[in-house]
């Protein structure tokens, strides 16, 4: 039986991660461009084509499908050679099929968005799910780098460690909260879609509050990683995290009072990618957790 080596194993589930970011970004162009119901049908895009890229919204809903197709193959591929790579570890098997479900649920929720006229709650799964999978993924890929298994999550003093669960719990209220303002505003999919009876203007200030509250609790986290002397790898992972939460709700808000343009919902969205990557980057175990454990001071 041929075996894979654990350093290959590692660029195989770092091309799992990458795709699985990049759909993100190509189903939020389908709803950005208005290219929600370019295909009206599932699984085929019309009632007379499988595949059809006779206009622009069915060219892009339709790469989108088709893109998804990509990101199962690579999915597969971690799967099949988890049980090639040597040694073979069950963590990382368990995990490579996390993805495999994941990505079938995605699937189904993604034909119940066309057939729903692109229902906000099933919006909202997709994304919130597409944001599970780059949580698996990246969990993969972090450990996939580690020459044994080793704990899922950073390991920290008890007080520090409720601190990061915090931050955690709201940076997640934060992006959930994200989705119920898209799913009440403009850029839906199509004019038609189903949209949240709120007033933006309240859900927008919701969110707003959600993300003051995780980058202030980032803040006190960050004080006392500097001030107890904590690994310089977690303060670099805190420091990210606070740059690009920042950025994030500046572009929130510039989007906000200027209309809620295409190209900063666009730029907003690749945001909440990347603050949320920065989390996982700050919650989940670093690749030396074995060698390095975190100092810090005991509670």
């Amino acid at each position: 039986m041929p075996q894979l080596s654990g350093k290959t194993y590692r660029i195989v589930c770092g091309v799992a991660l990458s795709s699985l970011c990049v759909i993100v970004f190509t189903g939020a162009l389908v709803r950005l461009t208005n290219s929600g119901l370019g295909c009206n049908d599932w699984p085929n895009c019309n009632s007379s084509h499988f595949v059809d890229v006779s206009s622009s919204h069915t060219t892009i809903e339709q790469v989108n499908r088709l893109f998804t197709g990509l990101v199962s193959i690579s999915v597969i591929a971690a799967v099949l050679l988890s049980h090639l790579r040597r040694p073979r570890r069950k963590d990382l098997v368990l995990l490579s099929w996390s993805l495999v479900g994941g990505v079938a649920a995605q699937i189904v929720i993604g034909g119940i968005v066309v057939l729903t006229g692109l229902n906000p709650y099933a919006n909202m799964a997709h994304f919130l799910v597409s944001m599970v999978l780059v949580a698996s993924a990246f969990m993969l890929f972090r450990r996939s780098g580690t020459e044994a298994p080793v704990s899922f999550f950073r390991q920290l003093p008890k007080r520090m460690n409720t601190f990061v669960k915090a931050c955690t719990a709201a940076g997640i209220i934060s992006i959930v909260t994200g989705t119920i303002v898209t799913a009440t505003g403009p850029h839906a999919g199509t004019e038609d879609a189903i949209r949240f009876g709120f007033a933006l203007q309240s859900v927008a200030r919701i969110h707003s509050l959600s993300v003051m509250t995780f980058i202030a609790l980032l803040i006190v986290v960050a004080v006392r990683i500097h001030r107890e002397n904590f690994d310089a790898e977690i303060r670099d992972a805190v420091t990210a995290l606070i740059l690009v939460a920042i950025l994030q709700g500046g572009i929130g808000y510039t989007q906000y009072f200027t209309g809620v343009p295409v190209v900063l919902v666009g730029a907003h969205i690749i945001g909440a990618l990347s603050m949320f990557l920065a989390l996982c980057h700050l919650v989940v175990a670093p690749r030396d957790a074995v060698e390095s454990a975190i100092p810090g001071p005991a509670y």
